[in-house]
């Protein structure tokens, strides 16, 4: 939906025009697109289960049921695999959204700007997802099926809006 406006798939092409014109970030496709993304990444990092709830087992709905048979270090490295994705999400999520203070040369002080930019997005849409899981924790689970449903319709308007708003 981002790239139909720019006209290339390219990140830094994406980044680039909406750091360009800011009002990109206000636009119907922007937010269609940036709910969408978000209910996927909370899927995708395994913040909610996600799995199939008429299956017979119940232990493979739930994340921490996939960390079972590890302890010690095999944990400790399973578990800092699934932090560094949800970081690489929530940095994807920010830069594409919000791209203020992205570093536009190579520069030590640019590239020093743009590393606390990033950290303070992460940290500000880390904190969002926290808040959001304590409220989201009574959410049933055969509801979830449904709200990847309404991502997919989500991101299929921000596409088709795309092509008409342009």
């Amino acid at each position: 939906a981002l790239s139909v406006r720019v006209g290339s798939t390219n990140l830094a092409d994406i980044v680039a025009a909406t750091v360009r014109d800011p009002s990109r970030v206000v636009s119907p496709v922007s937010l269609l697109a940036a709910v969408a993304l978000v209910v996927v990444v909370v899927a995708e990092t395994g913040r909610l289960p996600v799995d199939n709830p008429s299956t017979h087992l119940e232990l493979t709905m739930v994340h921490e049921a996939m960390v079972l048979e590890y302890a010690g270090p095999d944990l400790a490295l399973v578990e800092l695999a699934s932090a560094m994705r949800l970081a690489v999400f929530l940095g994807l999520l920010a830069n594409l959204f919000l791209p203020w203070g992205i570093a536009t040369t190579a520069t030590p002080a640019a590239l020093g700007i743009g590393v606390l930019a990033l950290v303070a997005k992460v940290g500000l849409l880390g904190t969002a997802l926290a808040a959001a899981e304590v409220f989201l924790a009574k959410q049933r689970l055969f509801r979830v099926p449904e709200l990847l449903a309404a991502s997919f319709l989500l991101a299929l308007l921000a596409a088709t809006t795309s092509y008409f708003l342009d």
